[in-house]
């Protein structure tokens, strides 16, 4: 086999969802192969992620990228070129060591994970494997579950609502393709029925409808009958995910809810979700309480923890030593994983592999800020995580990503196993 070393990297300034600048990367192999790969971005972010690198100042709003940028094509380049892409671990601590904050800070998560992305495309091409074969190996065959966004709100809708995203789950459906099915006859249901009752202002961050609702729960009254009115039964066909993004307006245990101006103490949202688990086909709930509420986290998942899924996403920020510590204190079931959070798949995978030592689920995640990367699917397939969250049923950087794990499962054929809603019994065992 020709050499797999790394030849040539190359970095660039191209364009996210939201009209932002972002990091893309290339990454050419001596014997000719090339990967590439596109750092996201988040506008809700836990204070224990990685960092993007932003220029500042006037252009684009100071979210412009020239320096992370140059730092891929210098001191990155330097430093990588000669290195086995096969091997991804010494390739990531490599780029660790060479930033040397705990944050990535200085050379930024976005310059790193473009590179620590291309490097594994690079290396599959070398292989002459997708990149989710190459990952899992020959038993890569889980195709997963999707959450899928209907209502957008809190910092991906213009805080129109206090919680962040109304999602469906799909766990009856037979594969992949038809719970997309499914899911698409949800989103034209809840257009069509906010559409009639005067509360549609538009399309959010990552595609769901942008909703002007009164209080939060009318959210879901609404999702509820959007599920039905498409055909399906709540709760059996078709279930509810929310992100709650506790973190955007919680903080030393006090919830401050805007859209209904009243504030409550880490008991009395822990309350409020309780009541609408009970009430509504809730199957995963993700952030309910906020980051620096560990002892709210916990007492929710003690009292939950056996009916739902709780996904910690600001809370553990992809993070192995967090998830352990979480898991000590018998905090969340359920990590998210977003490679962006640690600036490396390395990283990333430590915290799934963490995960599923403390007996915790996993989904992995997109940004509100995405492109046409479709990475995060093979990450999906390849660590046989099971579950799958990108956004909601429009716009292009999203369907991308629902179109690929379509390919892959397609590709898959008669091996392909989808995980359904046997996953969510993952973080409930």
């Amino acid at each position: 086999m020709t050499s797999t070393r790394i030849a040539f990297v190359h970095g660039r300034r191209v364009w996210d969802s939201r009209g932002r600048p972002t990091v893309e990367a290339d990454v050419l192999l001596e014997n000719g192969a090339v990967g590439r790969a596109i750092a996201p971005a988040g506008a809700s972010t836990g204070s224990g992620e990685a960092v993007d690198l932003r220029d500042g100042g006037p252009a684009f709003g100071g979210y412009d990228v020239t320096r992370a940028v140059h730092h891929v094509n210098t001191e990155i380049a330097t430093a990588v070129i000669g290195l086995e892409a096969t091997n991804q671990a010494k390739v990531d601590h490599e780029l660790i060591d060479l930033d040397g904050t705990p944050n990535k800070s200085r050379l930024g998560a976005n310059a790193v994970l473009a590179v620590s992305m291309a490097t594994a495309h690079a290396a599959a091409a070398a292989m002459g494997q997708p990149l989710y074969r190459y990952l899992g190996g020959p038993d890569a065959d889980l195709i997963p579950l999707p959450q899928i966004q209907i209502f957008g709100g809190g910092a991906h809708a213009g805080r129109r609502v206090d919680i962040q995203d109304f999602m469906v789950m799909c766990p009856a459906a037979e594969n992949f393709a038809q719970a997309l099915d499914w899911t698409a006859e949800v989103y034209r249901a809840a257009g069509a029925l906010m559409k009639e009752a005067g509360t549609l202002a538009g399309v959010a961050d990552e595609g769901g409808w942008w909703p002007m609702f009164d209080r939060n729960e009318q959210a879901l009254d609404m999702l509820v009958r959007a599920i039905e009115r498409a055909g399906f039964r709540p709760g059996e066909q078709v279930g509810i995910a929310l992100d709650i993004a506790s973190s955007e307006f919680g903080r030393n245990g006090r919830y401050k809810l805007a859209l209904e101006d009243r504030e409550l103490d880490s008991a009395g949202m822990i309350k409020l979700l309780t009541g609408w688990i009970s009430r509504y086909p809730i199957l995963s709930i993700e952030d309910p309480l906020a980051e620096d509420d560990a002892e709210g986290f916990a007492e929710f998942t003690r009292k939950v923890g056996h009916k739902v899924q709780i996904v910690g996403d600001d809370f553990l920020v992809s993070d192995a030593a967090r998830v352990r510590e979480a898991a000590a204190k018998g905090a969340a079931n359920t990590v998210l994983l977003k490679p962006n959070q640690r600036g490396t798949l390395t990283e990333t995978i430590a915290a799934w592999d963490a995960a599923k030592a403390c007996g915790y689920a996993a989904i992995v995640s997109a940004r509100s800020g995405e492109t046409e990367d479709t990475t995060i699917v093979h990450l999906a397939v390849g660590w046989g995580a099971g579950q799958l969250k990108v956004g909601s049923f429009t716009r292009s950087e999203r369907m991308a990503k629902w179109n690929e794990t379509l390919r892959v499962e397609e590709a898959l054929g008669g091996k392909a196993r989808f995980a359904g809603g046997a996953v969510l019994g993952r973080s409930r065992a």
